[in-house]
């Protein structure tokens, strides 16, 4: 076993030679300016590259990622990272981005014991009880895709709802929140349709979102008191979640 890492080493020297032949003045370019329009908040994965799945250059996408993609109103590394990204970049869209067969969230479905990232995935537990009723009459096969799902709506939410955002919206500023979900198995983004652009519309876009998380995994829609009693503003103290999207073909993503 290598303990110098000299292959990473070799391989960041050919990365960079064909680059700059690629596009001569690359990297200089990119030292006068940063100036992404999106922030993607994801999984720490090593299976999900942000901007490779956008075809996005470096310089041109924001990332934030951990484990189980999750936006916890106490997390000040998330909350710093989105502060930074909304009132010094300028971003417009803020993207939530899960996945298919998460391990977090299979870990948190399963109560499986990990160690100390067990503490962070509380937060995905909170999602779990939220939405246990829909969870448990689900067949087993789907239960971690579907939980996928609620987990990036929930972060979506909770996105939604920090001061960063909340702040921006009141002083008039344009910022767009998504929430994505990532197909492991196809290397598709699906659009959960959690697509929220002021204070106001949170609410409706959320029991939309959920009413589309229902129809793929049942076939049916919640009714529309459950819908918008889960829409229901949370308070800003509530714990963080996140989540992913089914194959639209009647098999859940993963």
């Amino acid at each position: 076993m290598s303990q110098h890492l000299e292959e990473l080493f070799e391989s960041n020297r050919r990365w960079s030679a064909a680059t700059e032949a690629r596009e001569p003045g690359f990297f200089s370019r990119l030292l006068k300016q940063q100036t992404p329009q999106y922030l993607w908040i994801g999984c720490a994965d090593s299976r999900v590259p942000a901007n490779e799945l956008v075809d996005l250059l470096p310089g041109e996408l924001f990332v934030h990622r951990n484990v189980a993609n999750v936006v916890a109103h106490s997390d000040l590394n998330a909350l710093s990272v989105i502060q930074f990204a909304v009132d010094h970049l300028r971003v417009q869209h803020i993207i939530i981005v899960g996945h298919s067969n998460c391990g977090g969230v299979k870990a948190a479905l399963m109560d499986t014991r990990n160690g100390l990232v067990d503490n962070w995935l509380r937060h995905v537990k909170d999602v779990r009880r939220m939405h246990q009723d829909f969870l448990e009459g689900l067949p087993a096969e789907y239960r971690v895709d579907a939980l996928c799902e609620l987990n990036v709506l929930e972060q979506a939410r909770n996105t939604c709802y920090t001061t960063v955002v909340q702040d921006a919206w009141a002083r008039g500023q344009e910022v767009v929140v998504h929430g994505w979900v990532y197909g492991l198995h196809n290397g598709l983004l699906d659009d959960l349709r959690m697509t929220v652009s002021g204070t106001t519309d949170v609410t409706e876009a959320y029991a939309k979102a959920l009413a589309g998380i229902h129809r793929r995994f049942l076939g049916a829609p919640p009714s529309a008191e459950s819908a918008l009693a889960a829409a229901a503003p949370l308070a800003p103290a509530l714990a963080a979640d996140s989540s992913a999207t089914p194959d639209m073909a009647g098999q859940p993503a993963g």
